[in-house]
Order: structure tokens, then C-alpha cells, then sequence
């Protein structure tokens, strides 16, 4: 079955900024996709278009992507008659169309649009649900796993206003048995966090950030890795929960050092330190608590840091900003051993198809798989689909608390209830990779 109509308008993420939102229709009905949007974006991402007029939506309305949707690839896409089912020749299709290396044309949000949307419609074509519809898309067989969430509950860097340089600390329930018990011990955790800080710092300091956690005014990231221990201690759970880290060190790069006091307009370049001195302060903080996983840790084109650590290490190394679910990028990371994890953001590359081709070649090399939300988010939930469809084992979509977050760890609980009694399972830890061994579940 094919398109007959494709309508995009602007609508709001979880922060306030305009976003697109696609209407397709066939025979069928009308499928709906809305795109994220993020704040700490690697130099390397697909091009999100924005409309830069400063004087309405502080530049960052998407008039221009909404009408790139509606005047140019929405009735070409209906002119190719192309059928639903068809998402790869689709997404190539809307690549093609668009002509550039970073879909700047038209604008990656413009064309994630629709290549969501087909996703959709392809699934109600076929009769079956998103995520299996896109197992098969993706030569995935069941039984399907489910994910162990990545719970981000306290925010520095970029998404908070406090002096943390290091952006997420996040709680990996890998010790449930299931993905509803897992969102018990996250849940449970998160309220025990919230009392433990507030009993610190104030009740100021549980006012939420834009991922859900709290933004506490700690003075670095042992006193942040402190607080987590003691909430997963006084709420029963030592031994069940792990700990991951997002650095997002690009935001604090200079000059070739890293400054850990980057907020501080007046910060001391006397004491940035290098990319060897930022891996043994995250080797001593492993051997102290139980770290697993640590995303971005050095600049997206600081490759050296990269590799050296990765070599040292016997973590999950995540690329984000570095490798910006770009299989080119992917490539280089894998040719110099650079990191051994992925984290999979749709809008970083801009269409379903190349997102799982970026999640393919990773696992091909034996990385892990994060499957990641964006700090601007909206309701949509595909990502819940594609982390179980892909089998990865892991996905990150904030602290159990803000809508846009919940709804992907609701959409998870949906999807193990409807897979009762099919073999399902969870992943626990077996979807991090550890050091140079690749995680357990692509060992199958």
C-alpha cells in the first residue's frame, strides 16, 4: 500500500522549542511521528534545519522543515508510489532526494519525520506490532529482549546549572528479572535520591532538569557518585543497580586539556587537565564504585584519549558525540579500537534504515548498543520499539519522572506484557559490552 498524503506542522518538544510532527496517511489511517531534538549535539550530527529568524521562536522554529515536508519531499514521496513496507528503499529515497552528506537540504528533523511515520504504517500494513515489524526490517528473530534502562538522576553539565562538569550519572537495574521490576528498583531509587538530596541541599535542589534528574549543587562527580550510593543503599538495592556516566566532555574541551571548572566564567587554566589525567580520574572512580558504562568520556576528535583508554579500560566505552550513529564515523572508531559501545540516537543520522545499519556494524565489531533519547523530546515512542526490535539490551530515556521520558519506559512495560509467555526476556547486563569482550547477548 502506498502513501496518498503526507501533512507536517510545528509543534513543541518536552522543552518548549518548536519541532516537526508528520501526519502520513494510506488506506489504513493516518500515522503520526513527531522528532527530538538535543541540547549537547556532536559538530558531526545530521543537520537539524531551524528557521534562524531571531525575532519569533528565538530562531528555532522549523517553518522551513514543516514546509520542506509539505511542498517538496511529502509529494514526491506520494509520486514515487513506493509501498509502506518498503522503509529502506523509502529512507533511500528521502536521502537521494535530498542530496547532501548531512541531509542540510531539507533538514534530518524533516526527514525523520516521515521515515517514523512509514515505520508506522508499515506495521499496520503488515498487521503486527512496531517493534516486531521492525525485528524483521532488521533480520532480528524472537525471542525478544527486553532493555535494561539507563536512568539519568542527576544532571551537570550542559542540562544543569550547578558547577558538575561530568552531564549524567544514570542507574542500570541490571539485578531485576524483568523490565517491570526494573522500573520498581529505578523508581524506588529515584524517590530514595530525591530524599537523600533534599535532606543535603535543600528542597531547591530536587526542582527537576529537562531529563528528569535532579541538579543537586554538588562540588564535582565523587560527591554525585556518593549520593548514588547512598540512595541505592537505603533503598535496599546494593549489588542490583550500577552506575553509568555520560561526560559529555566535548562541552568542556579547550585547547587540547579539559577544563572540569567550565561553568566558571573566571576558571584557572592552570588546572585543566589532559586526556591521560581525565582517564585515570575515571579508573579511580571505577575501582570505587560500580561503574559499567561511560559515555563520551574525551572530545569528539580527540581519537588519541579515545583509543588509549579503551585499551585500558574494562568498561563499556560509549560513543555519542564521538561516533554521532554515523556509520562512517563508526568505522573510523572501529579501525582505532577507539570505544566499544554505541549510543543510538535516531535523529543523529535522520532516518529508521541508516540507524539500524549504524547499530548492525557496531554489534558486527562486538560494541554494545545504547539506544538513546534526546533532552528535547516529545511523546513519540518509537524508540521503545527499536530497542526491542534490535535485541541491544540497553536504553537510556531519562529518570522515571516528565512525561515525554516516561512514556518510553510505559511504552517497554506494554510491549513485556503483550510478549508474556513468547520467551521473552530481560537484559541485565548482558547487552554491556566489557572491555574488548563483546556484550553476552550478541554471543547467542
Amino acid at each position: 500500500m502506498s502513501v496518498t498524503k503526507v501533512h507536517a506542522r510545528q509543534i513543541f518538544d518536552s522543552r518548549g522549542n518548536p519541532t516537526v510532527e508528520v501526519d502520513l496517511y494510506t488506506e489504513k489511517g493516518r500515522f503520526r511521528a513527531a522528532v527530538p531534538s538535543g541540547a549537547s549535539t556532536g559538530i558531526h550530527e545530521a543537520l537539524e534545519l531551524r528557521d534562524g529568524d531571531k525575532a519569533n521562536y528565538v530562531g528555532k522554529g522549523v517553518s522551513k522543515a514543516v514546509a520542506n515536508v509539505n511542498d517538496a519531499l511529502g509529494p514526491a514521496l506520494i509520486k514515487s508510489g513506493l509501498k509502506v513496507t518498503q522503509q529502506k528503499e523509502i529512507d533511500d529515497f528521502l536521502i537521494k532526494e535530498d542530496g547532501t552528506p548531512n541531509k542540510g537540504k531539507y533538514g534530518a528533523n524533516a526527514i525523520l519525520g516521515i521515515s517514523i511515520a512509514i515505520v508506522e504504517a508499515g506495521a499496520a500494513e503488515k498487521g503486527v506490532p512496531v517493534y516486531q515489524h521492525l525485528a524483521e526490517l532488521a533480520g532480528v528473530k524472537p525471542p525478544y529482549v527486553l532493555p535494561c534502562p539507563a536512568f539519568n538522576v542527576i544532571n551537570g553539565g550542559s542540562h544543569a546549572g550547578n558547577k558538575l562538569a561530568f552531564q549524567e550519572f544514570m542507574l542500570l537495574p541490571t539485578g531485576a528479572e524483568s523490565f517491570t521490576e526494573a522500573m520498581k528498583i529505578g523508581t524506588e531509587t529515584y524517590h530514595t535520591l530525591k530524599k537523600v538530596i533534599s535532606a543535603k541541599y535543600g528542597i531547591d535542589a530536587v526542582n527537576v532538569g529537562d531529563e528528569g534528574g535532579f541538579a543537586p549543587n554538588v562540588g564535582g562527580a565523587e560527591e554525585s557518585l556518593e549520593l548514588l550510593s547512598e540512595a541505592i543503599k537505603k533503598a535496599g538495592y546494593e549489588g542490583k543497580i550500577k552506575i553509568a556516566l555520560d561526560v559529555a566532555s566535548s562541552e568542556f574541551y579547550k585547547d587540547g586539556k579539559y577544563d572540569l571548572d567550565f561553568k566558571n566564567p573566571n576558571s584557572d587554566p592552570q588546572q585543566w587537565i589532559s586526556g591521560t589525567e581525565l582517564a585515570d580520574l575515571y579508573l579511580s572512580y571505577v575501582d570505587k564504585y560500580p561503574i559499567v558504562s561511560i559515555e563520551d568520556p574525551f572530545d569528539q576528535d580527540d581519537w588519541e584519549a579515545w583509543t588509549h583508554f579503551t585499551k585500558r579500560s574494562k568498561l563499556q566505552i560509549v560513543g555519542d558525540d564521538l561516533t554521532v550513529t554515523n556509520p562512517l564515523r563508526i568505522r573510523t572508531a572501529i579501525e582505532k579500537k577507539a570505544c566499544n559501545g554505541l549510543l543510538l540516537k535516531i535523529n543523529q543520522i535522520g532516518t529508521i534504515s541508516e540507524s539500524i545499519q549504524a547499530a548492525q556494524l557496531s554489534q558486527s565489531d562486538g560494541w554494545g548498543v545504547m539506544v538513546s533519547h534526546r533532552s528535547g523530546e516529545t511523546e513519540n515512542t518509537i524508540i521503545a520499539d527499536l530497542v526491542v526490535a534490535l535485541g541491544t539490551g540497553q536504553i537510556k530515556t531519562g529518570a522515571p519522572a516528565r512525561s515525554e521520558r516516561v512514556a518510553k519506559y510505559n511504552a517497554l512495560l506494554r510491549i513485556e506484557d503483550e510478549l508474556q509467555g513468547t520467551g521473552v526476556t530481560f537484559a541485565g547486563d548482558k547487552g554491556l559490552s566489557v572491555g574488548t569482550e563483546a556484550p553476552a547477548l550478541l554471543k547467542k
